[in-house]
């Protein structure tokens, strides 16, 4: 470490000296300043040793700081013992060493400061290599983020959830790739799509002449993936038989191939996915209960894009500039007008749904401005409404409503071939019981 030493003559010549310090800090905060402003907006491609050479450069200046700042309180001192008559070049003096003790100090908080925020900017240079293909700043998603930062090290086994076409397949990557197993393979399987009298073949592999069209021994994905990471996606779709086995293998991390008589090890991690509510499907008896735990040990819910709509623009911007290097375009701004219409639609198919429409808009783009024909955004389906509260509350204040509804159109008549009740096709005595019940009052859709 270099070592830093500040020389002084006499007290008086000190004073003068310090100037120079003062003049010099200065220097060092207006070189240190517009380093840190230019370090924010090129925060991506800063290199780490960059930071580190700052924050040891930071810590020497407030060293060499301190060593001026232990000169001057004692030379401050030792004039207090002085007997020296309070002359006006004395007091000047004086003066001067205190206002150059209060612009060191001032000066070291500013560097102590800067050190500190050199340390978030590294953090943040981490995360945004980290989940530099999950775009998005959204308080919905950090919070997705934040749980793939505590899970990614571990092995334990991490149960996605979320509606189709929410990025369930990009968590478990970024969830792959941080962890302890990036270097070996990452095999994805979409249960969903794999016919069920083929699934367990396709999972654990088979022997030859296993069944009929087995002609050789085939791998499966749990013996490609070993020492790796394997992603179940749609697991919710496993048949009865195959979620047995898979059972097997969250507990004894052993399984044998179809047609084989011979146990197998594997050493693989194990990340699954669905759109379907798990608990509703054990109710049902279609999935089971024992593999469900087994899999939720940690469990991720991706939020809809609707929930995130503050995203939505970045994620735009994010697929313009892809497909506009993909088909060799220059684009060069968004209509605003398209901005406010992506964040006022529901976007039923997600991220999947935005993604299709952005490049579909770029292949007919003829200009400089991207833009988005509102028809494209016509939804096929309403939106699935979500649960506001407790079933039976739901499902009164629907109740409720329908009542109101046909009142108001009925004119508050509840009896009679024009009354409510006929609309609604139930007894007159059922919709006065369900009136008194819901404590409608019927007499304020009657007109004057």
């Amino acid at each position: 470490m270099v070592t830093q030493t500040v020389a002084f003559q006499d007290d008086h010549q000190g004073a003068g000296n310090l100037d120079l310090v003062r003049q010099s800090s200065h220097a060092i905060a207006e070189r240190l300043q517009p380093r840190a402003k230019l370090r924010t907006c090129t925060l991506p491609s800063e290199h780490p040793d960059n930071e580190l050479n700052d924050s040891q450069r930071i810590v020497r200046i407030c060293a060499a700081m301190n060593v001026v700042l232990e000169f001057i309180r004692t030379a401050k001192l030792r004039d207090s013992e002085l007997l020296i008559s309070d002359g006006t070049e004395h007091i000047e003096a004086r003066a001067t060493l205190r206002s150059a003790v209060e612009e060191l100090e001032l000066l070291r908080e500013q560097l102590e400061q800067l050190d500190k925020e050199n340390l978030v900017l590294r953090d943040e240079v981490d995360r945004v290599s980290m989940f530099e293909e999950i775009v998005g700043a959204s308080p919905a998603l950090q919070t997705v983020l934040s749980s793939i930062v505590k899970v990614a090290p571990t092995d334990s086994t991490v149960l996605i959830t979320g509606e189709t076409g929410t990025g369930k397949e990009l968590i478990a990557r970024a969830i792959h790739k941080h962890s302890q197993r990036s270097g070996q393979a990452f095999i994805s399987v979409n249960c969903a799509s794999i016919p069920s009298s083929l699934i367990a073949s396709e999972l654990f592999g088979h022997e030859k002449g296993a069944f009929t069209g087995a002609v050789q021994r085939r791998q499966g994905r749990f013996e490609l993936a070993h020492s790796g990471t394997i992603f179940l996606d749609e697991v919710g779709d496993l048949p009865a038989e195959a979620q047995i086995t898979l059972l097997r293998v969250l507990q004894e991390r052993q399984f044998e191939r179809v047609g084989g008589n011979r146990m197998l090890t594997t050493d693989v991690r194990v990340i699954a996915a669905t759109n379907r509510d798990l608990t509703a499907a054990i109710a049902a008896g279609v999935f089971r209960s024992d593999l469900f735990y087994r899999l939720n040990v940690f469990p991720i819910e991706v939020p809809p894009l609707r929930k995130r709509k503050e995203d939505i623009p970045m994620l735009v911007e994010y697929f313009v500039k892809r497909y506009a290097e993909k088909t060799g375009k220059q684009i060069r701004k968004i209509d605003v007008n398209t901005l406010e219409l992506c964040q006022s639609y529901p976007w039923p198919g997600n991220i999947r749904e935005l993604q299709n429409i952005v490049e579909r808009s770029v292949i007919l783009t003829s200009g400089a401005t991207f833009r988005i024909e509102k028809a494209w955004l016509a939804s096929p389906e309403p939106v699935r409404q979500e649960l506001l509260g407790p079933l039976p509350d739901t499902l009164q204040n629907q109740e409720r409503e329908i009542i109101e509804t046909a009142l108001a159109e009925c004119k508050g008549k509840v009896a009679g071939p024009e009354g409510a009740a006929a609309k609604l096709g139930i007894p007159r005595s059922t919709l006065d019981s369900k009136i008194k019940q819901l404590k409608i009052k019927k007499h304020k859709f009657i007109s004057d």
